[in-house]
């Protein structure tokens, strides 16, 4: 029952990162005053269905220079580390029980980079290896201030189960008393998908695709598929630790839903970052604002426990 359960949630995911692909396109085509894709089904809902099957069928190629059994691998890679991600997603009946939920999360979002890097590296591509270094460097200076915001979280919960969020999170959401600490959460989020402001991997005046120039067909839809499943993984992560984390009602969808529609309109609004400022905002800014909360919420709770 586990395999089957987790093959299903599997298979749900692969879906919504279909229809989170059309609402992307359908959301900046509206922003940018057009019609998103409406050609194929009703409303375009066929569309991201046609994408796959017309990525999947498009002829795999490779260069000639490339290291090619690492250029067939990360892509996989990637892909299966995204889905693995996905087993952290709180069931009340257990698919898996993680109790050190928080620990595995920070251990397979480190290990994205490998994909990333060796992706860009196995290419033999200057350009890919530009966009790699360039997403890596970005993604693990986030992971640094994104690792304390939340143990600072998982701090109110004193454990490591993202279940316990629900419990605690029951009469107030953890938001209301740790906004500013939300928002640092949502920057580095976006930071760590590599999305627009902060798509440096992705660069299109100067580094054309990025880290997965070299791919087509099926290695570029499994990046792709990788991207938009930690968009919605990272989406769910945010509703679970700042916003109730009732999975078990429609408003936690409702939430989800929402926030990555905010992945897109932050697409559609802001302009590129400037890479120097990328490093600075995380360095500068967030460390020292996640470090001082931390001190500030340990200080608290140990007052708090001392006194009763």
């Amino acid at each position: 029952m586990v395999i089957v359960s987790i093959l299903v949630l599997w298979v749900f995911v692969l879906v919504a990162v279909a229809y989170v692909t059309l609402l992307e396109r359908k959301v900046l085509g509206y922003i940018q005053i057009r019609k998103g894709p409406n050609k194929v089904g009703f409303m375009g809902l066929l569309q991201p269905f046609s994408d796959g099957i017309k990525l999947f069928f498009k002829e795999q190629i490779y260069p000639s220079y490339s290291n090619f059994f690492i250029y067939f691998v990360s892509p996989i890679f990637m892909l299966f580390l995204s889905l693995l991600l996905w087993c952290l997603f709180p069931f009340f009946i257990y698919v898996f029980s993680f109790n050190f939920g928080l620990l595995f999360f920070l251990c397979f979002s480190s290990l994205g980079v490998y994909g990333v890097l060796l992706s860009g590296w196995s290419s033999n591509s200057n350009y890919a290896l530009l966009g790699s270094i360039r997403a890596v460097a970005q993604t693990i200076s986030y992971e640094v201030s994104m690792a304390l915001i939340a143990v600072c979280m998982f701090m109110f919960v004193s454990s490591f189960n993202f279940i316990d969020f629900m419990y605690y999170q029951g009469d107030v959401w953890f938001i209301f008393f740790s906004f500013p600490l939300f928002l640092a959460w949502f920057s580095s989020c976006l930071a760590e998908t590599n999305r627009s402001p902060f798509d440096f991997a992705e660069g299109e005046s100067e580094l054309v695709s990025g880290f997965n120039v070299e791919y087509s067909g099926g290695g570029f839809a499994f990046i792709f598929l990788s991207e938009y499943m930690n968009i919605i993984f990272m989406s769910s992560l945010s509703c679970i630790m700042f916003l109730g984390c009732s999975v078990n009602s429609f408003v936690f969808f409702f939430q989800l839903v929402f926030l990555v529609f905010m992945f897109i309109w932050v697409r559609g609004t802001l302009p590129r970052f400037r890479y120097d400022k990328l490093m600075y905002l995380t360095w500068k800014c967030f460390l020292p604002v996640s470090l001082n909360y931390l001190l500030f919420y340990s200080g608290f709770l140990l007052y708090i426990l001392s006194h009763h």
